[in-house]
């Protein structure tokens, strides 16, 4: 599993540039915002949680078609599904090293883009703690939807369309819970404890149903 977990990572990396081609678009999507909004600082210090929010699930997105495709193109998904090794167990660690290459750079960036967004230290440190918890939410929602696309030419627009409401619930709580440590009266534990749930929700569900879809797929 170790060896599958660093020749995914390798490979994603490698393959498009997965690390840098996320955080660049992320970065792209939170330096266009004060253009649209006006160099109003006090309102994008407001904004700024939101918007990081938003920019590191459509960062997310980049690439998850790809999750499945390599082992479909050249065989491996095959071997995938007659190997020992559970296969819920395999795409749990294919989505960890997943998440390590893009998710994870995108947490990392988080920081100097709040400064950009004129957000205060307590603002970006709540939305670094929230995205770290987030993200794998979403890199394991999406492995259901590139497993369910995987047969597909062209899947990459099904897949999005597959993902995004189902990974509105850890946007909501997640800039919840940043609101929740910026603003007194809204406790900041609860929404944070349920997006830890969400993550852990579907670090059970998401394997199970994407392993599913790879063998419904393979008939």
């Amino acid at each position: 599993m170790m060896a599958l977990f660093f020749r995914d990572l390798k490979l994603s990396i490698r393959a498009g540039g997965g690390a840098m081609i996320g955080v660049l678009f992320f970065m792209t999507v939170v330096a266009v915002i004060p253009f649209g909004v006006g160099p109003d600082l006090n309102l994008l210090s407001r904004i700024g949680p939101a918007i990081l929010w938003i920019g590191a699930l459509l960062a997310s997105l980049l690439g998850l078609d790809r999750l499945f495709q390599a082992e479909r193109d050249d065989g491996s998904l095959d071997l995938m599904l007659m190997q020992e090794t559970p296969l819920l167990l395999t795409v749990f660690v294919k989505c960890a090293a997943h998440w390590a290459s893009t998710g994870l750079p995108l947490v990392i960036a988080s920081p100097l883009l709040g400064l950009f967004m004129n957000m205060s230290e307590l603002a970006i440190g709540a939305t670094t703690l929230t995205l770290l918890i987030g993200t794998p939410a979403i890199t394991l929602i999406g492995a259901v939807g590139a497993a369910v696309a995987v047969s597909l030419p062209r899947g990459g627009l099904l897949v999005s369309i597959l993902v995004l409401p189902l990974a509105i619930p850890v946007l909501i709580f997640g800039v919840s819970a940043v609101y929740a440590a910026i603003e007194d009266p809204a406790p900041f534990l609860p929404p944070l404890m349920i997006l830890a749930a969400i993550t852990l929700f579907f670090a059970v569900i998401g394997p199970a149903a994407a392993a599913a879809a790879l063998r419904h797929a393979s008939d």
